[in-house]
């Protein structure tokens, strides 16, 4: 999608909710802190991972 003044835009259109456990989740953002990274990036490197691994090429 590109903007206005021809630049790429890079804005998230859609959101995956998923429920676990509330000491898990704090686990996993408390790690990604100590990590320097977020939840939500390393959940998106994992789902492109994913995606790659079982893609039919």
């Amino acid at each position: 999608m590109e903007a206005k003044d021809g630049r790429v835009s890079t804005k998230k259109n859609s959101q995956l909710v998923l429920r676990l456990d509330k000491d898990e989740r704090d686990a996993f953002v408390q790690l990604c802190k100590e990590l320097d990274t977020s939840a939500a990036r390393e959940i998106r490197r994992f789902i492109r991972a994913f995606m790659k691994e079982h893609s039919e090429d």
